[in-house]
């Protein structure tokens, strides 16, 4: 079929997957090309293994089983020295009884899997976990705390990767597990009301059933919480469309150190009467106060989804491409995200996911969201159209059934999944100016070369976030330090940041200075220290270490 037909493809999308192929050079004309429907039949036969959108393996899985190694404990891997705080007494043990009755784990078993984070790259050595359900035992928690020097790690889903949830030495775990209830939803203003201890993608089910999405869409969804999103100010994969939350959180709730509550748990878009306390603690990883509780604002669902899975002949193509969709697709674009090729091939390779084009060395997944499917399909026909004319992509496919969109998303969501089967991670999150946003890979690839056994490079092109990945047989500190500063040093040339999305946490907290100078830090050790004083909150993350 030719150019001319596209509309009668696009009318058929509803019901099928279609590919949709390029069967001649780049940089033909749109005559010269053909237009082949590969298939009328669902794309999800046997190469096709969907596990659950944006799943991480649950600790116990066969990535991470009893078979695997021990991980080893943060103070003996890294250079850090325990703080002056207090030791866990058998009183204490009994005063959190009392606080909490039935819900003080101490069994070193099941503190196993709280004391190690996601990556397996550090590992704490807590003796005490501690369950609260609501904000009030919170408050009597840290106000013991905070009496008796304790120091506290608040956990929530334990899906970050910079260290920021696990404890460092035998800090307390909080975990928010327990607290876990929507308080109440607005159908009006599509206002959603909940405790920090909500996992995501509960909250999502929740408020989709009333027509309306979470404006934050994470692949750790089924895993992580709302208040571990809050507290690292997590990015996503609805950035380009919502903003951050800083936009889109109307309030929140938060124990101090010494356990004041703090009730900023407002419902309106309008506030403008002082300081916007709030902000203080989205993206302060625990360590300025407790978040317990949130109030977000959520859009209505969109009426009409598209996904297309895009193959580009280089990163210039995948920048056009994103140039052109802006353009074109404007107000129904919600997502644009890229990967490498080395990152289709670990997950082919670890999670069995097959890719639905033709190799490429990049590709890339443009989503729509709209009100109406017509307009968006019409939209979505001249961009396609667009894109072959000019060669930018080389290969294709589309979605518009939710089982086949969710199934193009896993490709994106579980490379993080992929990597971690292919042995230990080195992780680096930095923003970028897009037109740079790939250099630094091929750059360290000719750094590292046979020493790293892959280095790749994807996220979120639209936000000019770059989740740059290093893989190796096991840890290795030669390797660390011909990363590290390395890294940091070239993102700071780029006046980068050095963490676009993940957080500080423990890794990143001493090169905190390649993105804010020394007044700023100097001004976040001062709030720190009004705010807890005594410095239990999440110590040893964050900031960094005072010599």
């Amino acid at each position: 079929m030719t150019g001319a037909m596209v509309p009668h493809l696009v009318s058929r999308w509803p019901a099928w997957l279609f590919w949709w192929r390029v069967a001649c050079t780049p940089g033909a004309s749109l005559q010269h090309r053909t237009w082949v429907e590969v298939s009328r039949r669902p794309m999800w036969g046997s190469p096709w293994r969907v596990v659950g959108t944006g799943s991480l393996v649950r600790r116990g899985s066969s990535s991470t089983s009893s078979r695997a190694p021990e991980v080893v404990l943060t103070h003996e891997r890294y250079p850090v020295q325990r703080l002056p705080f207090s030791v866990v007494s058998e009183e204490d043990r009994a005063a959190f009884e009392r606080m909490v009755p039935g819900r003080v784990i101490m069994d070193p078993e099941e503190l196993e899997a709280s004391n190690v984070d996601w990556l397996r790259s550090m590992r704490g050595c807590s003796k005490v976990l501690l369950r609260p359900r609501t904000s009030e035992e919170v408050s009597h928690i840290l106000r013991y705390c905070h009496e008796r020097n304790l120091a506290v790690n608040t956990q929530g889903g334990n899906t970050g990767m910079v260290g920021g949830s696990v404890p460092v030495f035998d800090e307390i775990i909080l975990s928010t597990a327990l607290m876990n209830q929507v308080i109440s939803f607005h159908d009006m203003s599509g206002t959603l009301v909940c405790q920090a201890g909500c996992v995501l993608e509960e909250l999502s089910r929740h408020v989709e059933e009333r027509g309306f999405v979470m404006p934050l869409d994470l692949g750790a969804k089924g895993t992580c919480h709302i208040g571990g999103n809050l507290a690292t100010n997590a990015g996503g994969l609805r950035f380009l469309r919502y903003g951050s939350l800083r936009g889109t959180v109307l309030g929140l709730e938060a124990v101090l150190a010494d356990g004041t509550v703090l009730n900023c748990l407002m419902s309106l878009r309008k506030d403008n009467t002082g300081y916007d306390l709030k902000q203080l603690f989205i993206g302060s990883e625990g360590t300025l106060g407790v978040i317990t509780a949130v109030s977000i604002l959520c859009p209505p669902k969109p009426r009409a989804v598209n996904v297309a899975f895009l193959g580009c002949p280089g990163f210039a193509e995948v920048l056009q491409t994103f140039h052109t969709c802006r353009g074109m697709l404007g107000e129904i674009l919600s997502a644009f995200e890229f990967m490498d090729a080395t990152c289709m091939q670990l997950v082919g390779r670890h999670l069995h996911l097959a890719s639905p084009v033709q190799e490429s060395p990049f590709y890339v997944l443009v989503e729509t969201s709209g009100s109406r499917a017509e307009h968006d399909a019409e939209k979505l026909s001249g961009f396609l159209e667009q894109l072959l004319g000019s060669g930018l992509v080389t290969d294709g496919t589309l979605a518009t059934d939710q089982r086949k969109i969710k199934a193009l998303w896993a490709l994106r969501e579980r490379i993080t999944e992929a990597l971690s089967r292919d042995g230990y991670v080195y992780k680096y999150d930095i923003s970028l100016p897009v037109e740079r946003l790939y250099d630094l890979v091929p750059d360290l690839r000719a750094r590292l070369g046979p020493r790293a056994k892959h280095v790749v490079g994807y996220g979120h092109l639209g936000d000019g976030n770059l989740h740059l990945n290093v893989t190796a047989e096991a840890f290795s500190a030669a390797l660390l330090g011909e990363l590290e500063p390395y890294v940091y040093e070239w993102t700071a040339g780029q006046r980068g940041s050095v963490s676009a999305e993940h957080g500080v946490g423990f890794k990143k907290r001493d090169v905190l200075g390649y993105s804010k100078p020394p007044e700023a830090l100097h001004l976040m050790r001062q709030l720190k220290t009004l705010l807890d004083p005594k410095g239990i909150l999440n110590p040893y993350k964050t900031l960094p270490a005072q010599a």
